[in-house]
């Protein structure tokens, strides 16, 4: 299957995007990392999603489907992420509760760091215990522009 890829201006930055006509598999918040594939602008339709979304449609993302490559475990927890509602957040130890494993917060906290489709698989939405935003592949200035953008924080 052929891979493409598309960079996108946004509000938090270049993003480049990685997939194919069926599926995102990375969206990348560095844009000069190289990658191997073909450039195709607009391939399945998920730069106008993306788009839709940081112009306020914050269920675009929802329709964006994603194939990233990672462990059981760690499909598992991203897919999870993407059952967290738009403008709610939800805690490491929550997420583990969910999955039931209530002694895997960390597990689900590595599992979450390594989410190669930021943005669409929600990550930004998991905050620490005490309510703080923790860690951010993208940084947490851009983490809490989304979750401004969403509606879970107050700018």
């Amino acid at each position: 299957m052929n891979r493409f890829t598309e960079t996108i201006d946004t509000p938090i930055g270049e993003l480049r995007l990685l997939g194919d006509d069926q599926a995102l598999h990375a969206l990348l918040f560095d844009p000069t990392q190289p990658v191997q594939a073909g450039k195709k602008p607009g391939f399945g339709g998920f730069a106008d999603k993306l788009r839709a979304y940081f112009d306020g449609d914050l269920a675009a993302i929802e329709t964006i489907p994603s194939d990233a490559a990672g462990t059981p475990f760690q499909k598992q927890v991203w897919a999870m992420l993407r059952e967290i509602p738009v403008g709610r957040t939800a805690s490491y130890g929550e997420l583990a509760e969910r999955l039931g494993k209530p002694g895997a917060s960390r597990a689900v906290g590595l599992a979450n760091g390594r989410n190669p489709v930021a943005v669409v698989v929600p990550c930004h939405r998991v905050i620490g215990s005490n309510g703080k935003l923790t860690g951010y592949a993208g940084g947490l200035q851009r983490k809490q522009w989304l979750l401004v953008h969403e509606g879970a924080l107050i700018g």
